[in-house]
């Protein structure tokens, strides 16, 4: 039943008039006298620390989430949470330890950290490597799967669907980041709440099923009994989704590589803190951190439900892949969406949306800053006005948004999308790291170092991944989060020896000023950091 209904539509449509209005008034209520480009790209200075913590969730939580994450959720059960949970660990160091080098040292681009710590050539190179990556791996696979969840639970086509979400991206993007991050706050709880009412519909359907009539807590109570295999959070060796979740590495190996790269050295999950005062920004960090415990329950849960309501005989069809016949587990969030009662599916839209918008509208936000900032302003029309850096950053952002909207249907082949996005990205992200956390703490690390780093990184990620093949499987499979991990340390070893080899090509280095005070936090900010580790320490603890 692939159709929303009146009631679904008059929700919908308060919901987007509803942001819009809201949108535009906080466009006309903090707009500039003139047009800047830090106030257009960072809306330096207006964002408070829950606008920030909102907007970084916003940015973060997608259809890659809903569909994806509840897709792997389906085949692979709870271990796929490590990647949210443990978001938690990496928030908290970034706000402890990276976010002030940025602040303090007036950082607002991540090339920018790169351009003034190193020199142009590493910031030109990271900068097309960044773009390459936001739109041809970040925006398309959000744009397809957010298409293949509306046009399952609507009347629009695929096609359509992501022409729906392309338009509505590039409306709000074009407000600027005060437009972005005030709704976001709107987008977050809307999708928190769709999300909300998504899961306890599916927790109520197996409810029913076990006999329970609708009693979702004792349904909560027997949900590990019911799937064992799907409540492990660190996977054996001998399970078959080990290569993607290798058991430990999940807690003190790769998945930390992924996470601080991801939350401390990308432009789009940054650039929401980098307007604001290091206060303001460390409570910001705090509050998605926070928020990220929430988000296995909007997303991996209801996967794991349609696991068990499948193995018990139901949706049988409704989750064959109509050309292979065979189980596609992202089908089983807009499975389950369609079977919201009217009215309910339309806030299940809206939220799905939300989510989709808000985060394409960040993203291609950051692509932006980066070719105006980075690319245009530097090597195309180095006088630039404020006023054509702000039009510039417009017209990419239409141009990036169609682009990853032509690509987006060659996505239709994968499985699991969300695995698809952690492994590609995983070919470039611990080089990243390595380059952001030398070049703030090792005075020593030379520009050569990071042009090194920068250029092999790739390279050796895909020797590491394809290697086996070439050998005819006289080298094992690694798995890619084992494979970040090794990289990640090839690369420090790598730049610490072109350092040592050759100090004297430290050209025109200016060392990022870190002091120990820069460290200090609140009394609150070590409470509420303990509360949220004392958190995971119990989760893992119970499903281990």
């Amino acid at each position: 039943m692939h159709q929303l209904h009146t009631a679904d539509y008059i929700v919908i449509a308060i919901y987007f008039i509803a942001v819009s209005l809201y949108g535009y008034y906080i466009f006309k209520k903090k707009k500039s006298k003139t047009t800047d480009s830090k106030d257009f790209f960072l809306a330096e200075g207006s964002l408070a620390w829950w606008a920030i913590g909102a907007s970084i969730i916003a940015s973060n939580i997608s259809a890659e989430h809903f569909i994806g994450m509840s897709g792997s959720g389906f085949a692979i059960g709870i271990a796929i949470s490590s990647y949210e949970w443990t978001a938690g660990i990496a928030l908290i160091l970034v706000a402890v330890f990276i976010l002030p080098g940025y602040i303090k040292n007036k950082i607002f681009t991540m090339p920018q950290f790169l351009s003034v710590r190193y020199d142009n050539r590493v910031s030109t190179v990271m900068a097309v490597f960044w773009l390459l990556v936001y739109v041809f791996v970040n925006l398309t696979s959000i744009i397809y799967l957010g298409a293949l969840a509306i046009s399952s639970i609507s009347d629009l086509s695929f096609g359509w669907s992501i022409a729906l979400l392309s338009f509505c991206s590039i409306i709000v993007t074009l407000g600027g980041m005060k437009v972005i991050g005030y709704t976001d706050v709107v987008q977050v709880i809307v999708l928190i709440i769709g999300g909300l009412i998504t899961t306890y519909l599916a927790l109520t359907l197996l409810a029913d099923k076990l006999g329970y009539h609708g009693d979702v807590l004792k349904t909560l109570g027997v949900l590990r009994k019911e799937a064992p295999e799907h409540f492990h959070l660190i996977l054996k060796k001998t399970d078959q989704y080990y290569p993607e979740l290798p058991g430990i590495s999940v807690l003190v190996g790769g998945m930390l590589v992924n996470n601080l790269a991801y939350f401390g050295c990308n432009q789009y999950i940054v650039q929401r803190t980098l307007g604001a005062d290091l206060d303001t920004a460390r409570k910001g960090i705090l509050f998605s951190a926070f928020l990220k415990l929430l988000i296995p329950v909007i997303a991996v849960l209801p996967g794991i439900t349609m696991y068990i309501l499948h193995k018990k005989g139901l949706f049988a069809s409704e989750m064959l892949d109509a050309t292979t016949g065979t189980i596609k587990p992202d089908h089983a969030y807009p499975t389950l969406m369609n079977l919201l009662p009217t009215g309910l599916k339309g806030v299940a839209f809206a939220a799905l949306t939300a989510a989709v918008v808000a985060s394409l509208a960040g993203k291609a936000n950051s692509i932006s800053t980066i070719f105006s900032m980075d690319i245009y302003k530097k090597f195309i029309n180095k006088s630039a006005s404020e006023t054509k850096l702000v039009r510039t950053g417009r017209y990419v952002v239409i141009v990036c948004m169609l682009i990853a909207a032509l690509i987006a249907p060659a996505l239709k082949s994968l499985d699991q999308a969300y695995q698809f996005i952690q492994e590609y990205v995983g070919f470039f992200s611990p080089g990243v790291l390595a380059i952001f956390l030398l070049g703030m703490f090792w005075k020593k690390t030379t520009s050569a170092a990071a042009l090194t780093a920068a250029i092999t990184t790739i390279p050796f990620s895909a020797i590491l991944k394809f290697l086996p093949n070439w050998t005819n499987g006289s080298f094992p499979d690694i798995p890619f989060l084992n494979r970040m991990l090794i990289t990640f340390f090839f690369t420090i070893i790598l730049m610490v020896i072109v350092s040592l080899c050759n100090p004297k090509s430290k050209n025109n280095i200016n060392p990022i000023i870190v002091e120990k005070a820069y460290f200090r936090v609140s009394n609150s900010f070590i409470i509420c950091s303990i509360l949220i580790l004392g958190i995971l320490v119990a989760l893992y603890t119970v499903f281990w």
